[in-house]
């Protein structure tokens, strides 16, 4: 039962933010700033008032708790959406947030980033996505910073399928959160998804330590997409930002 509203779950997210609606992208007349227009589903991108990303500043001090990872999952394959590079995760690799479960569903990557900290932006940022038996969402996000060539991403770049809607299946050795630095303190606050319906009541983990990657890997990357695909920076509005 468990195994099965996973899977309903992974596929309503695909879906939501890759394939059902009115066609969206990140250039032209289906870019960021147009989204809210196109379809009544995705009103929340223009309406919104707790939308991600956004620029990370204003800090609360605050006795943010260590966030337990459990990471018994595994790769499953990687997706190129048209909107990102996506990697499916098998079950088993889970967060636990205000004394809920996450599972994580996948992980998948912007670049230029689209969380700022502090006015910075990155050349790439990855979103690992989770949602808990009610379908209730939690994104931990991982900056990278350019430096010596990332051995995971490398593996990953080797399969990534360079046109839209290519699938490519992974070796399942690999655990998810291996990416992820060893300290894991961070940041909080709560926002959306950063693609159509930009669903609000999402809760928001930014890693404070950053990952490397290569100059040669970013480029790889921002190939395959033809452009970048980041949201710009929402209002922050009147929600506080925890560290």
């Amino acid at each position: 039962m468990k195994k099965t509203a996973t899977f309903v779950l992974m596929f309503m997210f695909v879906a939501a933010t890759a394939f059902a609606g009115a066609h969206w992208g990140y250039t032209g007349h289906e870019g960021p700033m147009f989204w809210g227009s196109l379809d009544p589903a995705y009103e929340m991108c223009a309406k919104g008032k707790n939308q991600a990303p956004i620029d990370l500043k204003g800090f609360i001090e605050a006795e943010l708790p260590a966030i337990p990872y459990v990471d018994n999952g595994s790769w499953s394959n990687i997706v190129n959406n048209g909107h990102s590079i996506q990697v499916n995760t098998a079950e088993g690799s889970t967060i636990t947030i205000d004394g809920i479960t996450f599972k994580l569903l996948q992980f998948h990557f912007h670049s230029p980033s689209e969380n700022l900290i502090e006015g910075k932006s990155f050349p790439m940022e990855a979103h690992f996505v989770h949602a808990d038996d009610k379908g209730n969402l939690a994104v931990v996000a991982l900056m990278f910073e350019l430096g010596p060539k990332n051995e995971i991403i490398e593996k990953l770049w080797a399969k990534m399928p360079e046109n839209a809607g290519g699938k490519a299946n992974l070796e399942p050795a690999f655990k998810p959160y291996q990416l992820l630095p060893a300290n894991k303190d961070y940041y909080r606050f709560n926002g959306s998804l950063t693609t159509p319906p930009c669903t609000e009541g999402v809760r928001w983990i930014v890693l404070k330590s950053y990952a490397t990657v290569s100059k040669d890997q970013v480029e790889k990357f921002t190939h395959v997409m033809h452009h970048p695909n980041n949201r710009p920076v929402q209002p922050i509005n009147a929600r506080p930002i925890l560290k």
